[in-house]
């Protein structure tokens, strides 16, 4: 799992990390883990499973649709690919 080191932070933002981590019951580490997902992932992005839904609304398909599309699907296990 990839480590970030954080250099030169002021004893100021140290103690608030360590009295915020307290309230939510979190080491500091996992509280800043916490603030840099919230940051770089928020609530409000598209997620992917959201837009196709979206597209297939707007595209007028019914969940009869769906199941005709998922009766058509080829259920074999892929095959890996050779390189050889």
């Amino acid at each position: 799992m990839p480590a970030v080191t954080i250099r030169n932070l002021s004893e100021e933002t140290h103690r608030a990390l360590k009295v915020r981590a307290g309230r939510h019951g979190r080491s500091i580490a996992a509280e800043i883990r916490e603030i840099l997902d919230a940051a770089v992932r928020p609530a409000e992005r598209v997620k992917l499973g959201s837009l196709l839904a979206s597209i297939g609304r707007e595209a007028g398909l019914s969940d009869g649709d769906v199941d005709s599309l998922q009766s058509l699907r080829d259920e074999a296990p892929a095959e890996p690919m050779s390189f050889e």
